[in-house]
C-alpha cells in the first residue's frame, strides 16, 4: 500500500521518463501529453540544458533567504523578464507557484492603497467562471464553484461580476453590446460597494480552465481598464495559464494592449522544471509600497536563486526557438483541425481557443447547449478513454452552472510537431466517438 496522499483517487500509472511531448510509464507505455501536464510545459519535456542549469546553480548557491541576500540569477532574471512583461516599470516578486503569486498580488494591491492613505479600500472585485488559485485568499477571488464549495464557510469577501464567455454569454442581448453590458455590471458593482472601498479588479485576460479558453468580446479590456483607472482601482491580470507564449504572444494581455498594475504568472514561467510563480507589480505600485515601509509579506522559498536560474533559462529558450511564433502557427493547425474533425459531432458544443490553449466543450444537446448532468461523469470517462489510447488531456467540470459542465482543455508543449498535432486531433476524435 502506498503512503502517498494522492490528488486523485484510484490507480495511477507511474511515470518514468519524458521527452518532447511524450511521457513514458514504467510499463513502457507512451502518452502524448496534449495537456502539458496542467497547461504547464511550454519548452517540452526532458530538456537537458535546464537540468544542467539546476545542477550548476545548486552546486554554486542552492539557497539564501530573500530578506538577507539578493543573487546574480535573480537580478538577471528580473531584468530580462521586465523587458517582455506588459507591466510598466516591472518589479518581480518570485514565489513557488500560481496560488502563492495571487496571494502576493492581493497583498500588494492592499499595501498600495494603504501607502496612499486609503485604509478603507478592502473590497476585491472578480468574475464568475474564473479560477485564481487554491490557497484561501486566491480561492476566495475564484469563481469556480466546485472548488469553492467545501470551503464556503471560510470564503465570501469578494464581490462577483458575471463571467466572460461568448459561448454562454450572460448578456440577455447577446451577441449585441456584450462589452457594454459587462462594463455596466462592473460599474454597478463599484457604485454599490463604493469606489472608495474597492482595492482591485482581478481577472484572466483570456480565460483559463474555469471558462475554457474563453476570449472576451471586442473592446472589453479597453472598457474595463478605463473604468478601473477612473476609480483608482488596480487591475490584477491572472496569466498563470496564459503567460510565456501559450496564446501566441508573450502574455495574453498583449493581445489587447492591456497594461495591468500587477500581473500574476506561473506554469510556463519554469515549464514545470521548478516550482515558480511570479507576482509582478508596476513601478508605481512598487515605489508606493516601498516608500511606505515595504510589503508585509514573504515566503521561505521566495526569490529562490535556483528558481530564477530556471526561469532565465526557460525565457532564453522561448526566445531562441521562437516558441511564441510556434504557438501561434501550431495553434492554428490544432484549432482548424479540431473544427474540421468535430464540426458535426452532436455532443461537441464548442471548440474555442487561441494559440496552444484550446477547449472542447461537451454538451448533452448541441441545439440547446444543455450540459450533461454531473452524475454522468462525462469528462472523467473521456479522460480515461483518451489515456487508454495514449492521449493526455486537462479536465474542467462544473463551470456552466456551478455543478454541471464538461470541458476538455488541450495545451501541449509549444514545441509540438505537425505530426503530433495531427495525432492529438485523431486520438481526440476517436475518444469522442464514444459519445456519438
Amino acid at each position: 500500500m502506498s503512503s502517498v496522499f494522492y490528488r486523485a483517487g484510484g490507480h495511477l500509472p507511474t511515470a518514468l521518463s519524458a521527452t518532447g511531448s511524450w511521457i513514458t510509464d514504467v510499463d513502457g507505455k507512451q502518452y502524448l501529453d496534449a495537456a502539458g501536464g496542467a497547461i504547464v510545459v511550454g519548452i517540452g519535456h526532458g530538456v537537458v540544458e535546464i537540468a544542467e542549469t539546476i545542477a550548476a546553480q545548486t552546486a554554486t548557491l542552492a539557497y539564501v533567504h530573500g530578506s538577507t541576500f539578493t543573487t546574480e540569477p535573480l537580478e538577471a532574471y528580473a531584468s530580462q523578464l521586465a523587458k517582455v512583461v506588459p507591466v510598466d516599470g516591472a518589479r518581480v516578486f518570485p514565489v513557488s507557484g500560481g496560488s502563492e503569486a495571487m496571494e502576493t498580488a492581493l497583498k500588494m494591491a492592499r499595501a498600495y492603497h494603504l501607502a496612499k492613505d486609503r485604509p478603507e479600500r478592502t473590497v476585491i472585485i472578480a468574475r464568475g467562471a474564473s479560477y485564481h488559485g487554491n490557497t484561501r485568499g486566491a480561492l476566495d477571488v475564484s469563481g469556480r464553484e466546485p472548488l469553492r464549495r467545501p470551503y464556503e464557510p471560510w470564503l465570501g469577501q469578494t464581490r462577483r461580476v458575471p463571467g466572460v464567455t461568448e459561448y454562454r454569454c450572460p448578456n440577455p442581448e447577446h451577441p449585441s453590446g456584450c462589452t457594454q453590458w459587462h462594463a455596466r455590471n462592473l460599474e454597478m458593482a463599484i457604485d454599490e460597494e463604493g469606489p472608495e472601498r474597492v482595492v482591485a479588479f482581478v481577472a484572466e485576460p483570456i480565460g483559463g480552465a474555469a471558462s475554457g479558453a474563453a476570449m472576451p468580446p471586442g473592446g472589453y479590456w479597453d472598457a474595463i481598464a478605463e473604468i478601473c483607472r477612473r476609480n483608482d482601482i488596480l487591475i490584477i491580470a491572472d496569466e498563470v495559464m496564459t503567460g510565456f507564449g501559450r496564446t501566441g504572444e508573450w502574455f495574453a494581455s498583449d493581445h489587447f494592449g492591456l497594461r495591468p498594475d500587477i500581473l500574476v504568472a506561473a506554469k510556463g514561467a519554469s515549464s514545470g522544471y521548478w516550482p515558480l510563480g511570479l507576482a509582478i507589480s508596476s513601478g508605481e505600485v512598487h515605489d508606493a509600497i516601498v516608500g511606505a515601509g515595504g510589503l508585509v509579506h514573504g515566503f521561505t522559498w521566495s526569490h529562490h536563486p535556483v528558481g530564477a536560474s530556471v526561469g532565465l533559462a526557460v525565457l532564453d529558450r522561448i526566445r531562441r526557438l521562437r516558441l511564441i511564433d510556434r504557438a501561434r502557427t501550431q495553434g492554428e493547425r490544432l484549432l482548424g483541425g479540431l473544427h474540421s474533425a468535430l464540426a458535426e459531432h452532436p455532443r461537441v458544443g464548442d471548440v474555442r481557443g487561441i494559440g496552444l490553449l484550446v477547449c472542447v466543450e461537451l454538451v448533452a444537446d448541441r441545439d440547446t447547449r444543455e450540459p450533461f448532468p454531473r452524475s454522468a461523469q462525462v469528462t472523467e470517462s473521456m479522460l480515461l478513454r483518451a489515456r487508454e489510447s495514449g492521449l493526455l488531456l486537462y479536465p474542467s467540470t462544473g463551470n456552466v452552472d456551478g455543478t454541471n459542465g464538461d470541458y476538455l482543455l488541450i495545451g501541449p508543449p509549444l514545441t509540438v510537431t505537425d505530426d503530433e498535432v495531427d495525432l492529438i486531433i485523431d486520438r481526440l476524435s476517436t475518444t469522442l466517438g464514444a459519445l456519438e
